[in-house]
């Protein structure tokens, strides 16, 4: 085992199981389901002409603000984290770059493209963490 291993144990709040039971099997589908409806939108940002609701961020950003508490002290919880901390750098740095979209008159922003494949990029990182039952490290 390396150092940067988490075990998956009994959080000191009492709230998930030791060895992964339900309670575990339970914030890893919501962490798939959560993967992913990042990964739709990830794909559609990369994807020229491919657009899909910005519904689906939010509703999985909502779903990862709620159950991230549930989630505290397993190996789980560091995905919920990583998938709230992508989505909001993501869109602080669209807002940021928003006056080179308008500079392009709505048609190119490589500081877009850039942007979204990070997105991507830390999207397909955490599920392959989470495939292989690993917490993810920034």
């Amino acid at each position: 085992m390396r150092n940067n291993d988490i075990i998956d144990v009994e959080p000191i709040n009492g709230r998930g199981t030791a060895g992964g039971g339900r309670a575990a099997d339970s914030f890893k589908t919501w962490g798939w389901v959560s993967y992913v409806l990042h990964l739709i939108v990830a794909v559609a940002a990369v994807v020229p002409g491919a657009q899909v609701s910005i519904a689906l961020l939010i509703i999985a950003l909502v779903m990862d603000l709620v159950k991230k508490d549930d989630a505290a002290g397993t190996w789980q919880e560091s995905h919920f984290k990583w998938r709230i901390r992508s989505v909001l750098w993501a869109g602080v740095l669209y807002l940021v770059t928003f006056p080179f979209f308008l500079l392009g008159l709505f048609l190119f922003n490589p500081a877009w493209i850039v942007i979204s494949i990070w997105f991507l990029y830390r999207i397909v990182k955490g599920m392959v963490r989470m495939n292989a039952g690993r917490a993810v490290i920034a």
